[in-house]
């Protein structure tokens, strides 16, 4: 089958989904829409406390900035990694040649999206600290115990990022700088302080929130992560966590994996904690236009026109063995059709105008998963774009798609690494039995004894969890941050595992220390 067939059959399914979709009842949607909204009501589900009326909306409309769109922690977390590439196409995206400095490692204190994380993760901060002096949430130990353990996971996002901060848990307060150790101490103690409070329901009343199980899934994140920021690994404990959100029986993997991240893919059985992303109501989700190219806009019908940023790597995408559903699902390639069949053309920069070359194959777009150059010039079809969570007809700048935090793939797997680290042995039964199950869903082969090693095992997790904000984290903990990849030179910088403190902040807080080689 052809590229051009598979893209005219992914549009006629989508046509077919959106189709369904419109015909549910009214009923359906009403529901759907009331989970797909930030939070605004405490308590429900379990766990203690009522709640009553409580709203704690506003440090969980935080998690809507930075997320999952350009510019702040997303891009931060990926563009630096060896799955996520936003190269120079003549005269777009050069921005100050930041985005090239992310990729190449060569970033400074003055990067904006720097500050932007920083900003976004302090303002959740702030927000949490704000509503824990509500006396209605004082008076509600469910409540108050979800408020803690939010802010611990943005606590956990500046910990894993920017290593040496500030804890303020008093809005108007001022602290020390604390040390990497004692943010994680922090972290640590206000999740297990909290977690036999927080809900433990797992239904519409807590989806999109912190409960129980987003808490343990939180707890084996930081665990797995321990060595990096301490020194000293904690595998049992990651293990321990993980069996928490395993053992409860609440979740279970999705038989597609495309289900996962579809455009309706809200309550998604798989999902632990997620940001509820909504076009009207939550916004925030601006992968389609961050990654497709502008005449893209007639494939999906679009409201707006793309960017045409992101990309993959062509290595990246490679990885992927030909039959793995995974590889069909997260990218889009080959040329490209409008609704009706009829090619999408580059009109207006298919003869090298417009500030570029032009595109070897003329007026069809055809995204190829080599990219020319990183800078100045890639060829604006260049790359493989980002097609992990489906981009839904007609929508708009905003998806709809829910973004996981936490789901259970993701904890089979760090269950898997943690056991493989625990006893030596990345051959471990229990460890390929927990990596075949997702393989085995993908349609992929399966991994037989002898098979796995570390390196392996670090693709394997890359092909799972691209793009849900996992691998800067990973490649570290593989000690794979130096590497070399395209157009990025190998270092052996450890000082380069924590971002720099941005000079924003520095300039307005002088009681701040900068990370050490910046």
């Amino acid at each position: 089958m052809t590229m051009k067939n598979k893209n005219i059959i992914k549009i006629l399914i989508m046509i077919f989904a959106m189709l369904a979709w419109q015909s549910c009842t009214d009923l359906e949607e009403e529901i759907l829409d009331n989970v797909t909204s930030v939070p605004e009501t405490g308590g429900g589900g379990g766990g203690g406390g009522g709640g009553g009326g409580i709203n704690i909306g506003a440090p969980y409309s935080v998690l809507f900035s930075g997320t999952a769109n350009h510019n702040s922690y997303f891009s931060i977390q990926e563009v630096s990694t060896d799955e996520v590439v936003i190269p120079q196409r003549g005269a777009d995206w050069y921005d100050g040649g930041t985005w090239l400095r992310v990729h190449r490692h060569e970033y400074t204190p003055q990067e904006d999206g720097f500050n932007n994380a920083w900003n976004d993760t302090y303002r959740g901060v702030f927000e949490c600290n704000t509503l824990l002096q509500d006396a209605d949430v004082q008076a509600d130990a469910t409540i108050t115990a979800e408020v803690k353990v939010l802010r611990a996971y943005f606590y956990f996002r500046l910990l894993d990022t920017f290593g040496n901060v500030k804890i303020v848990t008093t809005p108007g307060e001022d602290a020390a700088q604390s040390s990497r150790d004692d943010v994680f101490d922090f972290i640590e103690s206000e999740i297990l302080d909290n977690i036999d409070d927080l809900s433990i329901g797992n239904d519409a009343s807590t989806y999109g929130r912190i409960n129980r199980w987003a808490a343990s899934a939180l707890l084996a994140k930081l665990y797995l992560n321990s060595e990096v920021y301490t020194g000293t690994p904690r595998w049992q404990d990651a293990i321990d966590a993980a069996d928490e959100v395993i053992n409860s029986g609440l979740f279970g993997l999705s038989p597609n994996y495309e289900d996962v991240f579809s455009a309706n893919n809200t309550q998604n059985g798989e999902h632990i904690w997620v940001v509820p992303f909504d076009q009207a109501t939550g916004t925030g989700f601006n992968l389609a236009m961050m990654t497709l190219h502008y005449p893209s806009q007639l494939t999906f019908r679009l409201s707006q026109q793309p960017w045409n940023g992101y990309c993959t790597l062509e290595e990246f995408y490679n990885s992927y063995e030909d039959g793995d559903e995974r590889k069909e699902n997260n990218f889009l390639t080959g040329p490209q059709v409008d609704v009706n069949g009829n090619i999408v053309g580059d009109v207006g920069f298919e003869n090298g105008n417009n500030g570029g070359p032009a595109d070897p194959d003329g007026l069809q777009i055809n995204y190829t998963p080599e990219v020319n150059m990183l800078e100045p010039n890639a060829l604006r079809q260049a790359g493989a774009r980002l097609f992990k969570f489906t981009f839904a007809l007609e929508a708009t700048d905003n998806l709809d798609n829910d973004y996981p935090i936490f789901r259970l793939g993701d904890i089979l797997l760090t269950k898997a690494e943690a056991i493989a680290r625990l006893n030596g042995d990345w051959n471990d039964t229990e460890t390929i039995m927990l990596v075949n199950m997702l393989r085995e869903r993908a349609d992929a082969t399966l991994y037989t004894a002898g098979e796995m090693d570390e390196n392996e095992f670090l693709a394997e997790r890359g092909r799972e969890v691209f793009i849900e904000g996992w691998r800067r984290q990973d490649l570290i903990r593989f000690g794979a941050w130096g590497n070399e990849w395209w157009e990025k030179p190998a270092h052996s910088n450890a000082n380069l595992e924590l971002y720099p403190i941005p000079q924003a902040q520095l300039n307005v807080d002088p009681a701040l220390s900068q990370n050490p080689g910046y």
